[in-house]
């Protein structure tokens, strides 16, 4: 049952139409896995090089074979992801392959033990395909690094695909797998899908381990899926949410989490819900029209299926000042970083200073991060970033009593306020995913149309928004989400992968 017919049937396929394939006997594990791999041949390294990946698992055709011949024996699938190929970012730990973040500097390394999410991931029965390329470090935008280089925007290949999980991004919207991995510290998981017209969720923090990952900050680090229909996240969540004493944040999460994640998916979730737009994470230039127009759009299916959408205005929730003001990622990675590596035995540097001693890192982007985050050497004595998280403290209270006030279940807006930044750019622009990763409340981003066909852009540049809720109100925004992806269909695959 190998043959090419019976492989192309997975083309965009979920995750429970893949294993009613399995169960009926029409595909095969090993047909799911060639034909990602045989894709990943045909795009990633060949044809426009996509660079989305950065290493395939060499176990993960007999892991195949062996989940074939357990279900011919049982008709039974392994668990609630038997056979789902699965990218992970490339600073998710794993045993079997190089944990890197997209750095020489680690390109040897491979850790002793799975990462907590590579290890619930595997416990139900999902085979990871390999590690997705990111912006080094999980440091930026624009998914660039020095072991795996630019990252290629599908849609528009002179275009990034966001980041810093820009890999995770581009390996799902060109089917190199079924979910991918990401990480968010500011906007990393919700800017590929934007950029990439695929689903991300930035969950509450607490609510997903984030043991095992090479982290940026304790306070804004979280850890989420990516795929291409929100019943995929569900089913995904159902598998990761909950707590892990190796990390301690989950405690928060324990008489929080549902039974499952699945029977949020209500079609008319839409109905009596009150939803609020935020105006100061809109542009008003000619470069955010396109953006602009897809969300007012976006707001009138929302409230053609029975929602309210009301306007919150408060000029203090801009997203860049909030970036600029509140972000503490400065104050908080050297000493994430360094915690990280020396409980690492293995590890091919031992400190942030041994990898800019090294020069063997992407230094146009993070040359001038990673001089200042070393010059921060005691933060608990430095009054700026103290002075931040009181800030941030006051700004989660913000949010809610705004929610509060106006009796809000979510909040929207688009997740960039213009298209995501062509290659030749100095960075990604104008990205709004500060608020969720400041305050730790959830995020969903679901695709929200396209901007107008180019000849380089034969779909058009794909655009997201973002419905954010109370932290562990993923039920809400998986229904909501799931609600508007019924009601407008926007995905769509690249072009490239016809």
């Amino acid at each position: 049952m190998n043959s090419v017919k019976n492989r192309n049937t997975a083309t965009e396929a979920s995750i429970a139409s893949l294993h009613t394939s399995l169960l009926a006997g029409d595909l095969s594990g090993l047909d799911i896995i060639d034909r990602c791999l045989e894709r990943v041949e045909k795009w990633d390294s060949r044809g426009p090089k996509l660079k989305a990946i950065l290493a395939v698992n060499s176990q993960a055709r007999d892991i195949a074979a062996q989940q074939d011949v357990q279900l011919a024996a049982s008709q039974t699938l392994s668990g609630p992801l038997h056979g789902i190929p699965i990218m992970l970012k490339d600073n998710c730990n794993t045993s079997t392959m190089p944990t890197t973040a997209g750095s020489l500097a680690l390109q040897a390394f491979t850790p002793a033990r799975d990462s907590a999410v590579a290890r619930r991931l595997t416990q139900a029965g999902a085979i990871i395909l390999g590690k997705a390329n990111l912006h080094e470090f999980a440091l930026a935008g624009t998914t660039v690094s020095s072991l795996g280089g630019q990252t290629r925007n599908p849609y528009d290949l002179r275009r990034t695909p966001g980041g810093s999980s820009g890999g995770s991004g581009v390996a799902v919207a060109m089917d190199f797998c079924t979910v991918a991995i990401g990480t968010d510290t500011v906007n990393s998981i919700r800017s590929p899908a934007s950029a990439n017209c695929v689903t991300g969720l930035r969950p509450t923090r607490g609510l997903i381990s984030r043991a095992g990952i090479i982290p940026v900050t304790h306070t804004q680090d979280t850890v989420g899926p990516m795929a291409r229909t929100v019943a995929d996240i569900a089913r995904v969540m159902d598998v990761l949410a909950g707590y892990d004493p190796d990390d301690s944040v989950t405690a928060h999460c324990v008489g929080k989490t549902p039974s499952t994640y699945v029977d949020s998916l209500d079609p008319d979730a839409m109905r009596g819900r009150r939803l609020g737009i935020l105006p100061t994470f809109q542009g008003s230039e000619e470069r955010h029209e396109e953006v602009n127009h897809a969300m007012s759009e976006a707001v009138d299916v929302m409230r053609c299926a029975g929602a309210e959408v009301v306007i919150v205005d408060d000029p203090f929730l801009a997203a860049d000042s909030l970036l600029n003001q509140l972000d503490i990622q400065k104050w908080e990675f050297r000493g994430c970083l360094n915690g990280y590596l020396q409980a690492e035995p293995d590890a091919t540097v031992r400190s942030l200073a041994d990898i800019i001693d090294s020069g063997r890192y992407h230094k146009s982007s993070l040359e001038a991060f990673l001089a200042q985050a070393e010059t921060v050497t005691d933060r608990l004595q430095d009054l700026e970033y103290l002075r931040r998280l009181a800030a941030i403290n006051d700004l989660r209270d913000r949010l809610f009593n705004h929610m509060a006030a106006q009796n809000l279940d979510a909040m929207i807006y688009p997740l960039q306020r213009c298209l995501v930044a062509p290659i030749e750019g100095s960075g990604q622009p104008e990205r709004n995913g500060i608020l969720a990763a400041l305050t730790g409340f959830p995020a969903l981003n679901v695709p929200a149309g396209f901007s107008k066909p180019t000849p380089q852009a034969p779909l058009g540049v794909p655009i997201g928004l973002d419905f954010l809720a109370r932290p562990f109100d993923e039920p809400l925004l998986l229904g909501l989400g799931y609600a508007f992806e019924q009601l407008t269909g926007f995905r769509r695959p690249p072009i490239l992968s016809d």
